[in-house]
């Protein structure tokens, strides 16, 4: 019996004993620094959009070299290391939700992070322990890079193809040297400027954070099977910031010939004074459009420095309009004209266009038409 009792009460120590042990272990399945509230990349996606959500900042915690190459779009980066010097970065109200996160499950710095944050009395604070591997994969916006490492891709020529995917008018003002224009809303028409290799780097950039180009045409790319897409939200303010006024600046139509275009009274048009004016002493510093059928132009001639080219023609020409001037649309009283003005002005906002509204007689020799008002 005394051996029947002792095994019993052995077996039941025994049982008491193993069991919190094992909900220790279980607890330790964790590093000590390990933060308790972990969300995933599904939770980060809601937050992570450009443009970015008020009252919500997501902090990487990596050192600069490592955000400076990728980071989610669209944090910021305090390194946990310099966290102490850089909480004038945090928001002021301690309400706000921050997002940590550094470089996957065995990165303490994010969790690190967040404990710093909440003695500094932050109370809605999550770690999206899983980090930037994980947002590679599974990220709802590809991965963004900094200035800096644009400037070494382009100072060290590493082949990267730069996308400005602002309109044309925002890119004859400045832009990163090397870059090419391929507004957001003429991506579709426009594709064939990318690099036919689908491995081709390719970084796409705006306005800056509030600007939703530059992610809009990434996803574009990828969509299309390119495979290394960045976004360099930041954009062109945070180059010229960074660098200055170091961008290329494409050529642009002589400033003295745009400014002597007198606007008639309807939207988009051209003064007939002003119409009169300039095709006969400026007739270079323009591209002129008569848009009459081919019959009229035959019967009745035209302006020697016009381009021939209906209205039906014009619609399917729209891609392929000059840039480097502005465009004058003419024709015998302004009804096709105006067309010709609408058409285009839905499709390309990058150009510079007027439309003639008036009675137009053309000289069969090719010299300068006379433009009236019309009845």
């Amino acid at each position: 019996m005394k051996r029947l009792v002792l095994g019993i009460v052995f077996t039941a120590i025994s049982t008491f004993v193993i069991l919190p042990v094992f909900a220790a272990d279980q607890a330790k399945g964790k590093p000590d620094w390990w933060f308790n509230e972990v969300v995933d990349a599904g939770f980060v996606g809601q937050y992570a959009t450009i443009p970015p959500k008020k009252e919500v900042l997501i902090v990487d915690s990596r050192p600069a070299r490592k955000y400076n190459k990728g980071h989610i779009v669209p944090a910021i980066n305090i390194s946990n290391s310099q966290f102490d010097k850089m909480t004038h970065l945090l928001p002021q109200n301690k309400s706000n939700l921050l997002i940590f996160y550094c470089g996957g499950l065995k990165c303490p710095l994010s969790h690190k992070s967040a404990v710093k944050a909440e003695a500094l009395g932050y109370t809605n604070v999550k770690v999206y322990a899983a980090g930037y591997p994980d947002w590679v994969k599974n990220g709802s916006l590809p991965p963004g890079v900094s200035a800096e490492h644009v400037k070494k891709l382009i100072d060290k020529n590493k082949g990267a193809s730069i996308v400005d995917a602002r309109p044309a008018r925002k890119f004859k003002k400045g832009h990163l040297p090397g870059a090419i224009n391929i507004p957001a809303r003429q991506f579709d028409e426009m594709v064939d400027t990318l690099p036919a290799d689908k491995n081709t780097p390719l970084i796409f950039y705006c306005g800056g954070y509030k600007c939703p180009l530059s992610p809009k045409s990434a996803a574009k790319a990828i969509a299309l099977g390119y495979t290394k897409v960045r976004l360099f939200q930041a954009g062109f303010p945070a180059w010229k910031k960074a660098y200055g006024e170091t961008v290329e600046m494409t050529a642009k139509a002589k400033p003295a010939a745009a400014l002597k275009i007198e606007e008639g009274e309807d939207e988009g048009t051209i003064s007939i004074a002003s119409f009169n004016r300039l095709a006969t002493d400026n007739p270079d510093d323009f591209h002129w459009y008569d848009v009459r059928d081919p019959e009229e132009v035959e019967s009745d001639g035209t302006f020697g420095k016009a381009v021939i080219m209906t209205v039906d023609e014009v619609e399917d020409n729209v891609d392929k309009l000059p840039t480097d001037k502005p465009i004058v649309f003419f024709c015998s009283t302004g009804a096709r004209s105006g067309e010709a003005y609408d058409l285009v002005r839905m499709k390309r906002e990058d150009l510079k266009i007027y439309f003639l509204d008036a009675n137009v007689a053309f000289n069969p020799d090719g010299s300068v038409p006379k433009a009236t008002p019309p009845d």
